[in-house]
């Protein structure tokens, strides 16, 4: 089965007995806020499920495998999922 946000609409709207295009713009409109949270530098908390929250990686020297050549890693933010005990716990 794929979950995907068109799952998880179509979910919401036999869940609740809402219209197909309520339950996406709910769908969107979490989304949309977890993403603005991420990218003002704040973590989102889902109690039971996880936090999602922004990595921050320094610049650091790397060596390329194939020459051997030291080369410089720039510094960059990445998305980051940490999974709370709860489902860590229900997946094993």
């Amino acid at each position: 089965m794929k979950y995907d946000k068109k799952w998880l609409a179509e979910w919401l709207m036999n869940k609740l007995g809402t219209t197909k295009k309520a339950a996406q713009e709910a769908v969107d409109g979490m989304f949309d806020e977890v993403t603005k949270a991420m990218v003002k530098g704040e973590q989102v908390k889902v109690a039971g499920f996880g936090v999602f929250k922004v990595s921050r990686r320094a610049a650091r020297e790397g060596i390329n495998p194939r020459t051997g050549e030291k080369i410089q890693i720039a510094a960059k933010t990445a998305p980051k999922f940490r999974a709370a005990k709860q489902l860590k716990e229900m997946v094993q």
